[in-house]
C-alpha cells in the first residue's frame, strides 16, 4: 500500500486536490477514505450536460469491411456510399469483419489492464515528460494547463514511424506490435474508402500526407470507479487529432458520441471496432467530413478500459484541403504541419474543437 500514502494522508477527501499531486486517479479510486471526488474533478457543474438521448446504438452505421473490400463492383460501390454517408452524417461507425483476430484484441485490453495494474514505482519510467517522448504515463489529460481535471489514467505510446513500447508487463510489446499493424492496414482501407466517397482517387489523401509514414499512437485509458460519477467525467467533449481513431474496450460502457445536439451512448457490437473520423480528415475533405466530439462518462462500480489507436499523416507534411476539392469548391481551412496541430493539441487543455479555429478560414479571410 505504499503508493497509496500520499492519497491516505490527505486532509479530507474532498480537499483541492490536483491531478499533479497524484500518480493516478486508480490509487485516488481505490482510497479506503474516498466517499467524495475532489472538487478539482467537478467537471459536470451543470446537469443538463449528463443528458443523454434514447439508446440509438442500432442505427450508428456499421460498415462491413469486407464490402468495401470486395471485388464485386456494386457490392463495393454500395460500400464506399455507405461509408460517406457514416462520415457525413456521424462521424463515427462500428466496422465488422475488420480482419483482427478477436484473441488479439481481447490480449492487447487484459495486457493494458495488467500495465495500470503495476504499481507506481513499475510504472515511474514511463512518467510523462512532454509530448515528444514516445512513451507517455499519466492522469487526466493535461494536468498543468486544466482548471479541471478528469477521472482517468493513461498510456500514450508512438508506435509509428518509428517503434517504442513499454517492455511491462511480460508479452505486452510483441501483443501490441502486432495489434497497431493491423489497425494501420484497416485504418488504410477506410481512408482509401472514404478518398473514393470524395471522388478522389483511392491513394489520394494517402499519397498527399504520407500516411506510410504517418503517426500513429497507442493510447490505453483506464476509467476506475468513481463515488460521483454524476459529477465528474473521464474525458472531456473533444474531437482528435489525425485521419481516423479505432477504438476497443473491456464491455463496459462509457464512450458517448455528440449527434445532432444530444449525447449518445455507444454499445458496440461484438467484435467490431469503432471507428472516429478526426481533424485532419475534415481538414483534408474541406469540412465535409467533420471530426465528431465525444467524451467518455464515468460509473460507481466497474473500471473501463479503452484502448485507441489514433492513426494520422507524417509530422512533417502540411495537411490543407485536397487540391482536387479546391478545383471546385473554396477552402475551408488553411494548411498547417501536422507536427504543428498535432503539439497544439497536446500541450493545452481539451475543450471542444479549438484547435481547428487555429487553421479554420473565417468569412472574408485569404487562405493563404
Amino acid at each position: 500500500m505504499a503508493s497509496a500514502d500520499p492519497v491516505l494522508n490527505l486532509p479530507s477527501a474532498t480537499s483541492n486536490i490536483r491531478a499533479t499531486d497524484i500518480c493516478s486517479i486508480k490509487v485516488l479510486a481505490e482510497s479506503a477514505k474516498l466517499s467524495a471526488i475532489p472538487s478539482t474533478y467537478n467537471s459536470l457543474t451543470d446537469p443538463c450536460e449528463r443528458q443523454v438521448a434514447d439508446e440509438l446504438t442500432p442505427q450508428i452505421p456499421v460498415i462491413d469491411l469486407s464490402l468495401l473490400l470486395s471485388d464485386d463492383p456494386q457490392l463495393h460501390a454500395e460500400a464506399v456510399q455507405h461509408l460517406a454517408r457514416a462520415c457525413e452524417e456521424w462521424g463515427f461507425f462500428m466496422v465488422i469483419n475488420h480482419g483482427i483476430p478477436e484473441g488479439l484484441i481481447g490480449d492487447v485490453i487484459s495486457l493494458s489492464q495488467k500495465f495500470h495494474n503495476l504499481s507506481d514505482g513499475e510504472k515511474a519510467e514511463f512518467g510523462d515528460k512532454g509530448v515528444s517522448s514516445p512513451i507517455r504515463c499519466g492522469t487526466s489529460f493535461n494536468p498543468k494547463s486544466e482548471d479541471v481535471h478528469y477521472w482517468r489514467d493513461y498510456l500514450k505510446v508512438i508506435t509509428h514511424p518509428d517503434w517504442a513500447f513499454p517492455h511491462k508487463p511480460q508479452g505486452f510489446d510483441d501483443v501490441a506490435k502486432e495489434y497497431c499493424r493491423e489497425t494501420r492496414k484497416v485504418a488504410r482501407k477506410l481512408l482509401e474508402g472514404i478518398s473514393e466517397s470524395l471522388d478522389l482517387e483511392p491513394d489520394a489523401i494517402a499519397k498527399a500526407t504520407a500516411l506510410d509514414t504517418g503517426l500513429q499512437v497507442f493510447i490505453a485509458n483506464l476509467y476506475p470507479p468513481c463515488p460521483q460519477p454524476e459529477l465528474a467525467l473521464g474525458m472531456p467533449p473533444h474531437s482528435d487529432h489525425g485521419f481516423l481513431a479505432l477504438l476497443i474496450q473491456n464491455g463496459v460502457g462509457g464512450l458517448q458520441i455528440s449527434h445532432k445536439g444530444k449525447w449518445v451512448n455507444v454499445k458496440p457490437l461484438p467484435n467490431s471496432i469503432l471507428v472516429n473520423t478526426a481533424d485532419q480528415l475534415e481538414v483534408a475533405s474541406n469540412g465535409r467530413y467533420r471530426s465528431v466530439l465525444h467524451r467518455a462518462v464515468v460509473n460507481d462500480k466497474e473500471t473501463r478500459i479503452s484502448v485507441v489507436t489514433v492513426n494520422g499523416p507524417d509530422l512533417e507534411k502540411v495537411v490543407r484541403p485536397m487540391p482536387e476539392l479546391m478545383e471546385r469548391e473554396e477552402a475551408a481551412f488553411r494548411g498547417m504541419k501536422f507536427k504543428e496541430y498535432y503539439e497544439l493539441q497536446q500541450k493545452n487543455r481539451l475543450d471542444g474543437k479549438t484547435c481547428m479555429d487555429h487553421i479554420r478560414i473565417k468569412p472574408g479571410e485569404e487562405s493563404e
